[in-house]
């Protein structure tokens, strides 16, 4: 098998600042050893997310200076509705500057107290929307899902099973949708099969409820069912895409991801009175319906960058890209989350440092000890991010898994930066002994992780 190469030629490059360990040192204590608050010209290389994080291509661009800036009636914006229309054939699209808004509309709707919101595994901000509201989110990953040692095709599936149990228990009246994340972004990256999609739909159809899917990496998930879901092998990206969104009676879209953009969204609908009512509220929060926090410019990168996504060609790139650092840390002995998933690597902190309790932060310890290693910005995915605490006792309540992303950027770094990457982080493994937890000085309410700070035991 011949070499994936990249299908794309570098136009345009940005310099890197290096820096030694001893001025790392000083930064990350200064950043209060919370990466998040890392100036990000002190970072070597950012895996911090992929959100935002792409780097456009010369269509985009184009399609920048060619976005209308009409208030009212932007044409850009009817391209951006189009291709989204064609993705997913919703009849209603709510343009928002990011996916956490187009959350926010929807759950300040169909949120509130005493209202329950199962999903395969809500992300960070879905999670705090939800319970903004005062509604609860619930996770309902698959048994498999849970451990990350196994190998399976589809992780990322939700327990159907007990998805009905959820629904018995807690009262279809109490349940105002269903969501699916696809793929499952807290589980590691991983995909969710198109025969769980129609499991999970037959189950709300049962029920009467509603299903919303979570399509911020909707094109990595159609290619992972092409490559191993039975019958799809012939059909192409966006045909496998359109059917997924189907089944789906809405979805929430963070275009930062899988539109291959610096900023955007959207809320999709076929609901006419639900869109009305989120169409209000964007007005309030957002802007006007034709543009949404959005300037017409970047409707127009959103509108390409759908189109660009669903190529066969950008998606093998993409995913053999992730999966060769997997490999690689695999190779090394590094514990991550089997198989590799679409868009991070995700190192297993429980089995990476098993001396460190969930109370000490296993991945915030990681995260650190890989920035100061070799500048490498990653984020943790466990107990800081999803821990809970116990409102009698005050004890830490720990998520099923404790992990550290390194989530890979689009069309960004090129197969030596992932090398280093790589180098990086099998050094930190192999001086692993030597690593300490941590303990939080200050926190936020909610998305603590966004601005907490630590101190090194």
């Amino acid at each position: 098998m011949k070499t994936i190469i990249e299908p794309f030629r570098i136009k345009s490059v940005e310099p890197i600042r290096f820096t030694t360990r001893e001025e790392r040192e000083v930064i990350l204590k200064a950043a209060g050893y919370n990466p998040f608050l890392i100036h990000a010209d002190d970072v070597l290389i950012d895996l911090l997310t992929d959100s935002g994080t792409s780097a456009m291509s010369a269509k985009q661009w184009a399609g920048i200076m060619e976005g209308d800036e009409s208030y009212a009636g932007s044409k850009s914006f009817y391209r951006f509705e189009s291709m989204v229309k064609k993705i997913t054939g919703d009849e209603f699209v709510i343009p928002t500057h990011q996916g956490r808004a187009a959350e926010k509309i929807l759950f300040s709707i169909l949120g509130g107290e005493g209202k329950y919101i199962p999903n395969n595994t809500h992300f960070d901000t879905t999670r705090a929307n939800i319970e903004f509201s005062g509604a609860e989110a619930f996770d309902l990953l698959n048994e498999t899902g849970k451990h990350p040692e196994i190998r399976a095709d589809f992780k990322g599936d939700m327990d159907v099973d007990a998805l009905v149990k959820f629904i018995e228990e807690k009262g279809v009246e109490n349940i105002p949708c269903v969501m699916l994340t696809v793929t499952n972004n807290s589980g590691g990256g991983q995909p969710v099969s198109m025969k769980n999609v129609r499991e999970v739909k037959n189950v709300c159809i049962k029920y009467d409820l509603p299903l919303i899917i979570d399509a911020c990496r909707f094109a990595e998930n159609a290619y992972f069912i092409k490559k191993r879901e039975a019958g799809y092998d012939d059909k192409s990206i966006l045909e496998i895409a359109q059917e997924m969104f189907s089944y789906a009676d809405g979805a929430t879209m963070s275009a930062k991801k899988d539109a291959l953009v610096n900023i955007g969204g959207f809320l999709s609908l076929n609901d006419e009175n639900l869109a009305m009512q989120c169409r209000n509220l964007l007005i309030v929060t957002e802007g006007f319906p034709t543009y949404g926090g959005l300037a017409g410019r970047d409707l127009e990168a959103v509108a390409q960058g759908l189109e660009e996504v669903v190529d066969e060609h950008y998606l093998e790139y993409r995913i053999r890209s992730t999966e060769y650092l997997g490999e690689k840390l695999l190779d090394a002995g590094i514990p991550i989350i089997e198989p590799p998933g679409g868009h991070a690597i995700y190192i297993d902190a429980k089995r990476f440092l098993p001396n460190v309790t969930p109370d000490k932060y296993p991945g915030q310890a990681i995260t650190c000890e890989l920035y100061l290693e070799g500048g490498v910005r990653a984020v943790e995915i466990g107990s800081v991010m999803f821990g809970k605490y116990d409102k009698k006792t005050g004890a830490l309540i720990p998520p099923p898994m404790e992990l550290v992303r390194m989530a890979i950027p689009r069309r960004v770094y090129t197969q030596s930066h992932i090398d280093y990457v790589a180098e990086v982080a099998i050094e930190v493994f192999k001086n692993r002994e030597k690593l300490n937890g941590y303990e939080i000085t200050y926190e936020a309410p909610m998305l603590r992780h966004f601005t907490a700070r630590f101190r090194k035991l």
